[in-house]
């Protein structure tokens, strides 16, 4: 399949996270509704722990299906992404969880129907998703599709109150990231980047390699970043201490992050997390994995049903 091909699905493995926000089951309803209009088939699969949507996904062919359309947030994506064995069996996305980052990304549409009608006529589009591969004990390869992160995001998505995260949304990431400018703890990060420029290497307080311009909903971190790029735009942040980390979400807020003079944002190719060894890291906003870490392009693009630009 070629990059922004327009078809006509009707088979659908809908792979349904009932943990990832308060009314995803409500809306999902109403996206299966307007599927059954289009005449879609659809096979319902719900995930009931951690690991389930990636075996769904590890099993789903062609053969069978036209298209996996993924109902949850962020994580539950990451998770189909890594399980994807047939590269031409396309991701819909449904964004019905807490996180929905890459749903921002791609300009997809709130309302269960539009969606519907993406999932079910949409374009297929090539993105060229992340790898990255731990390097510790069990070393291992995960792919993903929006951005990896160490330092203050690592840390506060590891200490994230997931029984809060369930009960109130956002506010659990909001009472994490308090509780870590609390007890924030200095700790310099070591990166080696590579660009066309050569490698550098960096020391740093937090860094994030991503390649969406979005962070945490509708925050700009990166403004140059497209997923469709064969690169990364890595955001240093250089100054240590609780007032730069507050300083730094306060532009996130305001939309100026990369303005900041304590905050580098460039492009590479490739890079490496090289100390501290086991400082967590954070992809697509779950901690999945320790440092050190390489980063690099995954050698098979991932195809994502969306609105072409400008549609």
């Amino acid at each position: 399949m070629t990059a922004a091909t327009e078809v006509l699905r009707r088979r659908l493995l809908v792979i349904f996270n009932p943990a990832a926000g308060r009314n995803a089951r409500r809306r999902l309803q109403r996206a299966l509704r307007a599927l059954e209009a289009f005449a879609v088939v659809c096979e319902l699969r719900e995930t009931a722990a951690p690991g389930d949507a990636e075996a769904i996904a590890s099993a789903a062919r062609r053969e069978a299906f036209d298209a996996i359309a993924v109902v949850g947030g962020d994580g539950t994506v990451n998770e189909v992404v890594n399980g994807l064995a047939d590269p031409e069996l396309p991701l819909a996305i449904f964004p019905f969880g807490i996180g929905n980052v890459l749903a921002n990304e791609i300009g997809l549409p709130s309302d269960p129907a539009a969606l519907a009608a993406i999932a079910a006529h949409g374009p297929a589009q090539a993105v060229r998703a992340g790898e990255i591969r731990f390097e510790g004990e069990g070393a291992r390869s995960r792919r993903f599709l929006l951005m990896a992160g160490i330092g203050f995001d690592a840390e506060v998505v590891e200490k994230l109150n997931l029984d809060l995260k369930r009960r109130a949304g956002k506010l659990a990431f909001v009472t994490s990231i308090l509780a870590r400018l609390w007890r924030y703890q200095p700790t310099e990060y070591r990166i080696v980047a590579e660009s066309e420029g050569g490698t550098v290497e960096h020391r740093v307080a937090s860094a994030v390699a991503t390649k969406a311009h979005f962070y945490a909903g509708k925050f700009v971190l990166a403004p140059a970043a497209r997923l469709g790029d064969p690169s990364f735009e890595l955001a240093l942040f250089k100054r240590q201490g609780r007032w730069p980390a507050l300083r730094a979400l306060a532009a996130l807020a305001a939309g100026c992050l990369h303005r900041l003079a304590d905050v580098d944002i460039v492009r590479v190719s490739r890079l490496r997390f090289a100390t501290p060894a086991g400082a967590p890291v954070q992809i697509d906003g779950d901690v999945l994995g320790r440092v050190p870490a390489s980063i690099g392009l995954a050698p098979a693009p991932i195809l994502i049903v969306y609105p072409s630009p400008g549609a």
